[in-house]
């Protein structure tokens, strides 16, 4: 594996990750509740929840941050290799994934993780290990083919 050293931007990835902790440490600490993105989400849309006023803004500042971010800086272009069908459909696996999870990325992966929470590990390990297998399953052997 090569790094382009052109592309490479190691200070604002670390600038990132820690607005990302911060983040999440301080929506505990204020809240008491761990800042899980799909469990926020998903008690969002049921209706008579508790705490929706800080939920909804947690939510809001993750849409408004690279808008924010693009008034500053040049935001690069996303661009999908992958055909609509095929995104659709890995983004309902995901979310899947993380009911069956109790949880995802956010919530285990940096909240659970950083609790030191045998459960969180797990999921963590299973989730990365999903996502190893996938890449090399569709690039190797589905596109290979």
């Amino acid at each position: 594996m090569a790094i382009d050293s052109l592309a490479f931007t190691p200070w604002s990835a670390l600038a990132g990750g820690v607005l990302i902790g911060l983040g999440a440490g301080l929506f505990a600490v204020l809240n008491g509740r761990i800042a899980g993105i799909s469990g926020l989400l998903g008690s969002l849309l049921q209706p008579g929840g508790q705490g929706r006023a800080e939920k909804l803004a947690f939510i809001l500042g993750l849409l408004a941050a690279p808008l924010l971010w693009g008034m500053f800086a040049s935001v690069p272009a996303p661009r999908f290799t992958a055909a609509a069908a095929t995104l659709v459909a890995a983004g309902l696996l995901v979310g899947l994934g993380t009911r069956y999870g109790s949880g995802c990325t956010s919530g285990h992966g940096v909240c659970g993780l950083s609790r030191l929470s045998p459960r969180s590990a797990v999921a963590t390990l299973c989730f990365m290990a999903s996502g190893f297998a996938t890449v090399y399953v569709v690039r190797h052997l589905v596109q290979g083919a």
